[in-house]
Parts: C-alpha cells; structure tokens; sequence
C-alpha cells in the first residue's frame, strides 16, 4: 500500500491553499484528490468578479482566482489526481478511492487534510408542500450550468432563500435575459452579504419578501406557479398574506452544508451548529492526524478567508509531520449570548507561536454592538463593532501572551 506523508482530499480553494503551504514548509510527498475534472472545485462555476482582494489585492473572476493558486501547485512536485472519488477514510488514515484509470485504490497517508467543501441543501430538507414538478433547482446546480455549461434553466423565476449564491443568480439570470419575480427569505433578516443585495437585488429591482416562504408549487410536469406567504415569529405561514407567482422555475438557496460523509466514516466528532469537524487550534480534529479546513469545517463568505485559513492548516501538519505539535487537550472556546459557533473549538497555548484567530458568526443583526471575550469572570478584551450580521463571519485575534493566561475557557459573547 503507496504511503504518503499528507494526502489532501479536495481539488478547491481550501485543498489548494493547504497543500501549497504545507509543500512551502517541506514536506513535498503530497497527494490532492480531486472528484471532478479539473482543480478549482466551486470557484470554476463562479465567473463573478469579486474574489482576491484580500489574497491578491485585486478583485479577480473564480476562475482566475483559482487559477492563481494551480500555477503554483504546478510549479511543485505535488501529485495530483482529478477525477478521483475518495470513497472512504478511516481512522488509522486508509484512504479508498476510485478513478477510471486506477480502478479501486487504496493509500495510507501519516497525514490527512479534509478540503471537500459544502453542499447545498435539498427541496426535501426544507419539505415546500405542493407538487413534484421539473423546474426545482439548487441555485448552485442552476449557477453551474448557466455558467460553464451555457444551459439557462428558466424564463420567469423565483428563488427560496436569500444566501449568496442566490443572490448572485438573481443578477446572473437577470442579465441573460431571465425575469425574476423575487427573492423570498423565511427570516427576518437577509442572509447574503450586503453588497450583494444591493448589486444583486436593489440594481435590478428584484423584490426581497423577507419573514415569507413558499407555501405551495403549481405544476405537474413543469413549474407552472408558487404561493408565498407570510410567516409569523414561529415560521408559520399567517392566512390571508399569500402573494401568487406565474414561474416556470424555482431556485432553492436555503443554506450550505458540510461535505461530512467521510468525517463520519472515520468517526471523526462533528459540532452540531457547524456540521463540520470540531477542531483545535490546529485545525486538526478529534481523530489525531486528520485536519480540516474551508466550507468543510465551516460555511466561510469570502473565499479569501478559506484560503487565509487553509493555508494555516497546511502551516499545522508541517508542524504535526514533524513532531514539533503539543497533542495536549487545551482550553475550550465556547459561543455565549448572542453568537451561534466559534471555531477553533479549543485552543493549546502550547501550540500558539504568534497569535490566535478566533472565527465566529452572530445569531442575528445588530447595530452598535460589544463583542466581549471572556476566561470566566476575567474579561480578556471588548471590541465595539457598528454592525453585526449572520451572514459576515467575524474575527478576533488573542495574541500569545492573552493565550497564555487563559486559566478555564474562552468565551465569546455580545453585548448590546
């Protein structure tokens, strides 16, 4: 069985990121496994401009974003297999993958990095009542085939959920010749980033019904029509406020899960507001050995972050290859009032040589808000912020010597 010193499994933004940091710090026997045809994974999809400015400093297509990042893992000896389905990963880090070349392989590897990304959740996760018709999309399904693909899915739309990608696909249909009747949001709130409500909707004059969602879809072989409705404080749908829609499509943007399959099968401990892998500062998971970083860990809104992030994960399993990682259980970091998830879940001081990233999202918006990070009673530091929304991922940076004082846990709160 072929060993290798760090197998990465995902061909995108985050496997990219990682494995070129960690090939920069030595470790040169790397493998990525990517399942579709070529590297990029979801940034090839995305020909939108508005990626880079953090990574590169200029705003740059997906495409050009991620090619960046293949010139330089072309320029290394980093062994790469595109259209290789990883099929199962266990503990004791057995990879099984299939290719149409190979067949059915396996590989060991002293190191694993998990980069598989997101997925979009389904009609059948959110149970819209009415029919079963064709003309129910995924945004990110109908995004890939308008856009590398040229198939545009519809003629009069509508799409469920205000995420980013459907956002995103307001304007993209829009401007290929698309009409979009609206955008409903079950929340009271909109959960894409506010630039893209304004260049996405607000631009197009494309309605955003928010606190609504759709009651009922018309059609039997195809998407005829849907009812939305109004939806009181406990998301149920109030008599009286429907509003009916004539569409032949309908997009579903209603939220991005992790790709946990394989974390699950090799018993790795999943957060239950992320889905993703619980890591420590390492970013390493509750199996020793196996990392996990980007959209697999946690839904990132910028793809620059999941590169910033991976690329310190690769930084970690330099470190961990070369026995240089403190395994001791550290501090927990905990979410308290009013933040939904922190990651890292725990943090070694050991481990910290410069600073600590602590990465967290709010439950709700608020104006002039107090993120507080507390060790118990001890407040560790306050920072004022404007505005605070779910759909903008926050940061907070400890340094070394705020790590080092740490005595319980950290706890990240708000106060208003």
């Amino acid at each position: 069985m072929k060993r290798y010193r760090c197998v990465v499994i995902g061909g995108g933004s985050a496997g990219l990121a990682s494995a070129l940091s960690l090939y920069n710090e030595g470790i040169h026997e790397i493998l990525i496994l990517e399942r579709d045809q070529e590297l990029g994974g979801i940034l090839n999809q995305c020909i939108h401009n508005g990626f880079g400015l953090h990574t590169f400093k200029e705003e740059l297509s997906g495409p050009a974003y991620a090619e960046r990042y293949i010139d330089l893992i072309h320029k290394t000896t980093i062994e790469i297999k595109c259209n290789t389905m990883v099929t199962s990963v266990s503990e004791d880090k057995i990879i099984e993958y299939v290719n149409p070349v190979e067949g059915y392989v396996q590989i060991v590897a002293d190191a694993i990095i998990e980069a598989m990304g997101c997925r979009e959740r389904t009609r059948g996760a959110i149970s819209i009542p009415g029919y079963r018709p064709s003309g129910i999309w995924t945004a990110g399904t109908a995004q890939r085939y308008l856009n590398m693909e040229g198939y545009l899915c519809g003629k009069r739309v509508f799409i469920l959920g205000s995420g980013d990608i459907g956002l995103i696909m307001a304007r993209r249909m829009t401007l290929e010749g698309a009409i979009v009747c609206g955008v409903a949001e079950i929340m009271p709130y909109s959960n894409g980033l506010p630039r893209n409500i304004k260049q996405c909707l607000e631009d197009f004059n494309i309605p955003l019904y928010l606190s609504h969602t759709i009651t009922d879809i018309k059609g039997l072989n195809r998407v005829e029509g849907i009812t939305i409705s109004e939806v009181d404080s406990n998301f149920k749908p109030i008599d009286g406020s429907e509003k009916s829609f004539d569409v032949d499509t309908v997009l579903l943007s209603v939220g991005l899960v992790p790709e946990n399959a394989l974390s699950e099968e090799a018993h790795i401990q999943l957060h239950p507001k992320t889905k993703g892998p619980i890591v420590n500062e390492s970013y390493m998971t509750s199996v020793e050995g196996i990392f996990a970083c980007g959209n697999v860990l946690h839904v990132h809104d910028l793809v620059d972050f999941v590169s910033h992030e991976s690329g310190k994960t690769g930084l970690a399993v330099a470190k961990y290859l070369n026995h240089q990682l403190i395994l001791e259980n550290g501090k927990k970091c905990l979410s308290g009032n009013g933040i939904g998830y922190v990651v890292p879940m725990s943090m070694q001081n050991k481990n910290i040589t410069d600073n600590f990233e602590l990465l967290f999202r709010v439950t709700k918006p608020s104006q002039d808000g107090i993120i507080r990070i507390k060790d118990g009673d001890r407040i560790i530091k306050e920072i004022k912020k404007k505005h605070l929304n779910p759909s903008e991922m926050e940061k907070v940076i400890l340094s070394k010597e705020e790590c080092e004082k740490v005595k319980q846990e950290i706890l990240v709160e708000v106060i208003q």
